[in-house]
């Protein structure tokens, strides 16, 4: 009997320590993939945080795009609603006065013309002196 015995406890003791080892294993196995797990799904976060990103500058370079659009549009209007008229009866009745002078009469001469002693051109002066 002694010998059923010894030989069942070391088929007991194989199994004990078989079935440790197997439950090391599994456990191991299963930190493994929770590890594996949680490497891809902080990269799957990383990607959408990134397209996340693109996104909201992209909507961001819109916005800035739309803003200077409608600030063009509201300095045409405002400049538009501010545009000055030329006044054309006055700039006719000063014409009209400018001609009554006589026909040397002109914007850059006045009414008495040219003065002829200013167009010599033997005149001295302190540089031809």
């Amino acid at each position: 009997m002694p010998l059923f015995t010894s030989i069942g406890l070391a088929v007991g003791a194989s199994a004990a320590t078989a079935a440790a080892t197997g439950a090391a294993v599994v456990g191991a196995a299963a930190a493994a993939a929770g590890a594996g797990y949680t490497i891809s799904a902080g990269e799957d976060a990383k990607k959408k945080q990134a397209s996340a990103l693109s996104k909201q500058e992209s909507a961001q370079k819109q916005a800035v795009n739309a803003a200077q659009g409608q600030r063009k549009q509201s300095e045409m209007a405002i400049n538009q609603a501010n545009r000055q008229q030329p006044n054309i009866a006055g700039i006719m009745e000063s014409a009209s006065a400018a001609s009554s002078g006589g026909p040397s009469g002109t914007m850059l001469t006045g009414p008495t013309g040219v003065d002829p002693n200013s167009l010599a051109l033997g005149k001295s002066s302190l540089l031809g002196s």
